[in-house]
């Protein structure tokens, strides 16, 4: 078991499976409150999120970390859940306290309370960070991932997921506190100005890119798309029907792709692989 007291200065362990911040730098997050407990609600039954999972989960059987995956942005521990259910060691980290609060009764342990700035980890020290939709979320993207850089152990990957196609923009994204969507040149050049090589880079949510289009970006694009609100998400995350359930299905392709290390060349979001320029990863 790692111990997050030896490897990091601005920890402090408050009760069983949380740590806090010794400082809080008060870094502003741009993420909507509230939606932490909304997306706790509707996780367990959604497609997208248990997609999300199955993809990442094949990227990091074929990329797989050097020590335990620090999950940066955590939200509710979702991810982090899955992942330690195949048996992975995992830290989230996640600066909003509900989303910590609700990792720590999903029963996972180490659960960090702060950001990753505050928690001061020591160089050299993590065997994997990963960032799911979550370099989205922050204005300065390059200067947050140089950041995590030297935390790194020798060839640690990164994994990220990102929402994909500029061009599939709208109010959606506004309401998620999004700064952009990338693509997949976008992204590389973000990571490769981090001083990141990427090593796998594909779409995923194939399915979605056309609906995405439709009911969400061409009637932002015109006026005509309705305020984002607690009932559309858990419709349109399938938590109520069997719409979700076809879709799943459907997507199980998509995981078989990533589990052979193809890729696919349009989606609503980019599943990517990255590590230091400079490191040594086998795979």
């Amino acid at each position: 078991m790692i111990d997050l007291a030896a490897i990091a200065d601005g920890l402090v362990q408050t009760r069983a499976g949380l740590w806090e911040t010794r400082d809080d730098s008060g870094e502003a997050i741009s993420y909507p409150a509230g939606d932490a407990d909304l997306c706790f609600d509707v996780e367990e039954s959604s497609f997208w999120f248990a997609h999300r999972n199955d993809v990442i989960a094949a990227a990091v059987r074929r990329f797989p970390p050097r020590g335990a995956i620090f999950d940066v942005g955590s939200g509710n521990g979702f991810v982090s859940q899955g992942l330690a259910g195949l048996g992975y060691e995992v830290v989230p980290i996640e600066p909003s306290r509900d989303g910590a609060a609700n990792a720590v009764k999903r029963g996972l342990t180490n659960v960090v309370r702060g950001t990753l700035a505050d928690a001061r980890f020591r160089p050299g020290t993590l065997g994997a960070v990963g960032l799911f939709d979550v370099i989205e979320h922050i204005e300065k993207d390059v200067d947050f991932l140089r950041a995590i850089r030297p935390l790194l152990m020798d060839g640690a990957p990164v994994y990220l997921t990102v929402p994909a196609g500029p061009w599939l923009w709208s109010l959606d994204d506004e309401a998620a506190g999004h700064f952009r969507r990338y693509a997949l040149r976008s992204l590389r050049a973000a990571l490769d100005a981090a001083g990141f090589e990427m090593l796998y880079r594909t779409c995923v949510f194939s399915l979605l890119t056309l609906p995405v289009a439709l009911f969400r970006a061409l009637p932002s694009r015109f006026g005509m798309r309705t305020p984002v609100g607690e009932g559309s998400i858990r419709q349109e995350h399938g938590a109520n029907g069997g719409a979700g359930r076809v879709l799943a299905r459907l997507l199980t392709a998509e995981t078989r792709a990533v589990a052979r290390g193809r890729s696919i060349p349009f989606g609503t979001s980019i599943l990517a692989v990255a590590r230091a320029r400079g490191g040594i990863l086998t795979t």
